[in-house]
Parts: structure tokens; C-alpha cells; sequence
């Protein structure tokens, strides 16, 4: 497809930088906005409310895909999220320590990078350090964990996805699409509010189009990408420190894209302030959680945007899985530090 435009200056993948660095600066710019964040609507003070933007996206990104599959734009056959022996066991362990690490943190990836790009120095860190241990986890010094715990699979033959269960795709996206319309519509969030995450859960299926079908070039081919944090933010790290050695991709891209639309949408609204940590204890905190994100975003194959916001609209067993991986590793460590505040506030006897 990407021939049939003519381009003479530049080559798919050098298109492919371009159109995620105008597709993470409008997700940057919504998420500001809406304070788009899988943690909050969890375990927020406002759950409510941040449930019914996070599962409004949802709703809009799965309707989105799930048209553009049916239509023959794109296909999942060949993706990661569709390989036939499930790695449950990194999964699991993967999403559970994500999980973890965000409520350590006190935000999903995503919403950490955002809120970097708002001031916030705490955030910058974390996805700092974030980085660092994801790239290690790929590449570096904890690759051999990733593929010894990978290597525990489940064969699921045929049945890699909800697509192949009875009533098909458009079945199961239908009932994904309005569970996440009746969560979002009950949830009390502004209708404004809404509006904007249902065009930041367009930007999904968009991504998947762009990478997969306009971008599709048989001499120069592409991975088929959509939003996601955990490999791009490895992929921008090593950029930033060698970008002499290695050319820019579509993960740099989005990466770049983000910390600018939700920097220009922070300076317009007037909610740019310089934030930092407040003791030695929240620093180890912070840290800690970034590192636990980093390594249970690779072995559970993508974080809350990645495995879940574009994952799920997959249909894919892996990525609902991971999800719920996800959400059950969060809880748990959010109840955990409710009980261990509990037990400080009691007077001695």
C-alpha cells in the first residue's frame, strides 16, 4: 500500500516515526486531558469515574479493530499476540508484578509518562529506571529469566483467541464493546470527559491501519504496531544514547510523540508544576515499583496499553489474559499497603 502514495523522501520506516510522533502526541494530549490511567480506575479515589474513561477507550478501540479486521484492512494471524503455546506462566508472573509496580508507583506506564512531561520528576524517574530494566529483560543481563520462564507454555493449537470460541469475533467484540459502554455510561464521568477517550481509544485501530495496511511495504516491511509503552520505551531509550548507531522506529516515535502532547496540553491547560519526591523512603518506593513494571511488562508481553488497550481489541487469549494479570496484581498490592498503613496508624498497646 505504502507505495501506491508516491513518497520519494522517505521509506515506510521512516514514514512509520512520523505518523507515531502525531499518533503519541494526540494519545499524550487526551490522556493529559482525561487523566487516563488503568491504576486509577482500579484503585483511585476515583475509580469510578477513571473506570469509565479507561473502559470507554476500550470499548471504542475494540469496535474500531474489529471493523478493521472485518473489512480485510489488517489481520492478527501472524502476530505475537496469536502464537499457539501460551507462555502462562510469564504472563501471570509478568502481569502480577506489573500490577504490583503501579500501585507502587501510583500509576500505569502510560500515565507516568504523561505526567513527566507535566513536571512531575517522579514519574521521569520511574520510566527512567523503567526503561533500564525492561531493555535488561529484552536484551541484557535478565534475558535469561525471561526465556526460562517463557519457556512454560500451554498449547492452544487453533484456539489463541476469543475469535475462535463460539459466535466468533463479532460476537465477542460486541459484548467487550458494550460492557465497556455501560461501565462507561454509569460512571458518572462528564460526557465531555468521555468524548475525549473515545477518541483516544480510536487512535488503537488507527495505529493498527497505519502500521499494518498504509504504511505496508513488500521491499521495506514493518511490524504492524499500535500503542503501547514497554518495548517503545526500551526502543527510546537506546535511541536517545546511541542514536548514531541505530535509526529511530515507530516506538521512538510514540514515545516522543506522547511526552510532547502531554507536554503542550499541560503548558495550554495551566497544569505544568514541577513535582519531586518527598523523602529517601518514597524514592526506594517509586524505584522499586519501576523496576517490578519493567520486568513484568516484557515477560507479560505488554503493560495496561499495550497488552490490554490495544491488546484486548485483539481478541487474543494472551492479552486478556495479561490484563487480568494485571488488575489481580494491583489489587493485591493495594491491599496489602491499605493493611500495612492500618497496622501503623493503631496505637501501641
Amino acid at each position: 500500500m505504502f507505495e501506491s502514495f508516491g513518497f520519494e523522501t522517505l521509506t515506510a520506516p521512516q514514514a512509520a516515526v512520523w505518523f507515531a510522533l502525531i499518533v503519541g502526541a494526540l494519545f499524550g494530549l487526551l490522556a493529559e486531558r482525561t487523566r487516563f490511567c488503568f491504576r486509577r480506575a482500579l484503585v483511585g479515589e476515583d475509580r469510578r469515574q477513571a473506570a469509565g474513561v479507561w473502559f470507554m477507550a476500550l470499548a471504542l478501540a475494540v469496535i474500531g479493530t474489529q471493523v478493521a479486521v472485518a473489512a480485510g484492512l489488517i489481520t492478527f494471524d501472524d502476530h505475537r499476540f496469536m502464537t499457539g503455546d501460551l507462555p502462562w506462566l510469564a504472563i501471570v508472573l509478568g502481569g502480577l508484578m506489573f500490577g504490583a509496580g503501579m500501585v507502587l508507583t501510583r500509576g500505569c506506564v502510560s500515565r507516568l509518562t504523561v505526567l513527566g512531561a507535566s513536571g512531575n520528576l517522579r514519574a521521569l524517574t520511574v520510566i527512567l529506571v523503567f526503561a533500564v530494566v525492561a531493555h535488561a529483560t529484552l536484551k541484557g543481563v535478565l534475558a535469561p529469566v525471561r526465556t526460562a520462564i517463557g519457556s512454560v507454555t500451554l498449547p492452544l493449537g487453533d484456539s489463541v483467541s476469543l475469535a475462535a470460541l463460539p459466535g466468533g469475533a463479532p460476537v465477542w467484540a460486541g459484548l467487550i464493546a458494550l460492557a465497556g459502554l455501560a461501565i462507561a455510561l454509569r460512571s458518572g464521568a462528564r460526557p465531555g470527559t468521555l468524548v475525549l477517550a473515545a477518541l483516544l481509544g480510536l487512535l488503537v485501530p488507527l495505529a493498527w491501519v497505519g502500521t499494518g495496511y498504509v504504511l505496508y511495504d513488500d521491499f521495506d516491511p514493518i511490524a504492524m504496531e499500535s500503542l503501547s509503552f514497554t518495548a517503545p520505551a526500551t526502543e527510546a531509550l537506546f535511541f536517545t544514547v546511541a542514536s548514531t548507531a541505530i535509526p529511530a522506529g515507530f516506538g521512538t516515535g510514540l514515545i516522543g510523540g506522547v511526552l510532547i502532547g502531554a507536554l503542550v496540553a499541560s503548558l495550554i491547560f495551566g497544569s505544568f508544576a514541577w513535582q519531586s519526591f518527598s523523602s529517601p523512603r518514597e524514592t526506594g518506593r517509586y524505584a522499586a515499583g519501576a523496576a517490578l513494571m519493567g520486568l513484568g511488562g516484557v515477560l507479560a508481553g505488554g503493560c495496561t496499553v499495550g497488552a490490554g488497550l490495544a491488546g484486548v481489541p485483539t481478541l487474543s487469549l494472551a492479552a486478556i489474559l495479561a490484563l487480568g494479570a494485571i488488575a489481580a496484581g494491583g489489587l493485591a498490592a493495594n491491599a496489602a499497603l491499605s493493611g500495612a498503613r492500618a497496622g501503623l496508624a493503631q496505637p501501641a498497646e
